[in-house]
């Protein structure tokens, strides 16, 4: 899974587009120390009508949403259904899938890198809070009455953004600040949450993250995830949940999964390229061609250079 960047993010919201990247920067954010930006998600919908759906990705920024409008937010072992108003916060470390459900999309969203909130001391630390953690609920349900509050804030943030106030930057941290405690005193939505399909999504979402990293093109080309640990790591669910899910709904275990897939593509490179072996075992993450002859050979009864024959 690749992770995000934020100029990955300002070129996937103007993918399609001839607006360049560059043009939504703030004038003067090179000053500060890490990133922000603030955005109102009806003016992006009419921009960039043809924007593709974010890809089930990690975030290498934190994100605020006020969201009016029908929506879906997927994580790997819940789904939630926002149906009117509610708040997400987004961490680097919990990758998600955000999908509108419907054109009526309204409302706002901040990104900001954890450099801009700590590197001044404002004495807040993003990932101690507990809307930030991977336990927590990163969603929360607004009432009208919450959601014209959580506006009016946003709404601070547009003009101090557009503002030349030599002190813009500390007053938005300021306001930031007022979303992440507002959030963290509601109730989670976790009526909301889809249980149902909770294993069918891990099952769905660890054979997109074990395909997503093939074919292999380039003998320079490495694999990423490689073990059940890894796998694990990157769906942020433990190991052994992982595993009791994959049995139950493949079959399989992770590793028989994982050792199928590689074994497969081991099978294509030894008889489609002219790589050595040795380039064919460093690509499918194998540090010692010796292991990876003793994988080969456990998988298919014969050695690599038995096969290519």
């Amino acid at each position: 899974m690749k992770t995000t960047s934020i100029d990955q993010f300002y070129k996937e919201i103007t993918k399609g587009s001839d607006i360049e990247p560059s043009s939504l920067l703030p004038n003067d954010i090179k000053k500060e120390i890490g990133h922000f930006n603030v955005f109102n998600i009806k003016e992006l919908w009419e921009k960039f009508q043809d924007k593709p759906v974010m890809a089930y990705d990690r975030r290498a920024y934190y994100k605020i949403s006020l969201i009016r409008g029908k929506n879906r937010a997927e994580y790997a072992n819940k789904v939630i259904d926002i149906k009117k108003n509610a708040i997400l916060f987004a961490t680097p470390k919990i990758p998600y899938h955000y999908v509108p459900l419907n054109t009526d999309q309204s409302g706002h969203f901040c990104v900001f890198t954890s450099e801009f909130i700590t590197g001044n001391k404002n004495g807040i630390e993003l990932d101690e809070l507990p809307i930030f953690k991977s336990d927590g609920y990163p969603i929360f349900e607004l009432s009208d009455d919450e959601t014209t509050e959580i506006e009016l804030i946003f709404k601070k943030i547009h003009t101090e953004i557009n503002s030349d106030y030599a002190y813009k930057y500390d007053l938005i941290r300021n306001y930031v600040s007022e979303l992440i405690h507002f959030g963290q005193k509601l109730q989670p939505i976790t009526a909301l949450y889809s249980k149902h399909n909770s294993a069918a999504r891990v099952s769905s979402l660890f054979i997109e993250l074990l395909e997503r990293q093939f074919p292999i093109e380039s003998p320079h080309q490495k694999i990423e995830l490689k073990t059940a640990k890894d796998f694990a790591a990157r769906l942020s669910i433990h190991v052994n949940h992982l595993n009791k899910v994959l049995k139950e709904n493949t079959g399989k275990t992770t590793t028989e999964l994982i050792s199928s897939r590689l074994t497969q593509e081991a099978k294509i490179l030894l008889k489609e390229t002219n790589w050595n072996v040795s380039e064919i075992a460093y690509t499918l993450g194998f540090e010692e061609l010796a292991h990876f002859s003793n994988f080969f050979k456990k998988q298919t009864t014969l050695t690599p250079l038995s096969f290519r024959l």
